[in-house]
């Protein structure tokens, strides 16, 4: 998963693995942006989510990552999914462990249990899943594809 304000999943591929300062990684509070073996930005939620700070952006000496890809500013290039044979709410427990860190509002109980992740409101920040005392919640990336302005089809 890439972090936020990226554009094309071509540009993390061609620009990053040049960049010799990583300056994203630094940049991160979180502590959730490491490089891959292929040489770029990669994200991890296994203790922090993505607050959508704007610092990675602010310091990417290559333009990959900023401020202007609004597009890409709200959101994470995955989707997220809970497990209901690993989340112990699906099995009777109460465990609001996902929800309580949620700001985007996005994790919806039936009742006390059965816990649901609204797509539309999901940002794929991850803090949920760094909460998970399970590991229940898991996610699939998509690929970032550059926009085509369509001024110009």
């Amino acid at each position: 998963m890439r972090p936020p304000y990226g554009k094309d999943e071509s540009l993390f591929q061609s620009e990053c693995p040049s960049c010799e300062s990583k300056s994203c990684v630094a940049s991160c509070d979180e502590k959730i942006i490491f490089i891959a073996d292929d040489g770029t930005p990669t994200l991890t939620f296994k203790e922090n989510g993505c607050t959508f700070c704007d610092a990675c952006a602010e310091v990417c000496e290559t333009g990959v990552l900023s401020l202007e890809n609004e597009g890409t500013a709200d959101w994470l290039n995955a989707v997220f999914k809970i497990s209901l044979e690993a989340c112990v709410a699906h099995q009777g427990v109460i465990c609001h462990a996902c929800k309580e860190p949620c700001i985007d509002d996005a994790i919806l109980f039936n009742g006390m249990f059965n816990p649901v992740i609204d797509d539309e409101k999901c940002t794929a920040c991850g803090f949920c899943m760094s909460r998970c005392p399970t590991q229940a919640i898991s996610y699939e990336v998509f690929e970032l594809k550059q926009e085509v302005d369509q001024t110009e089809v």
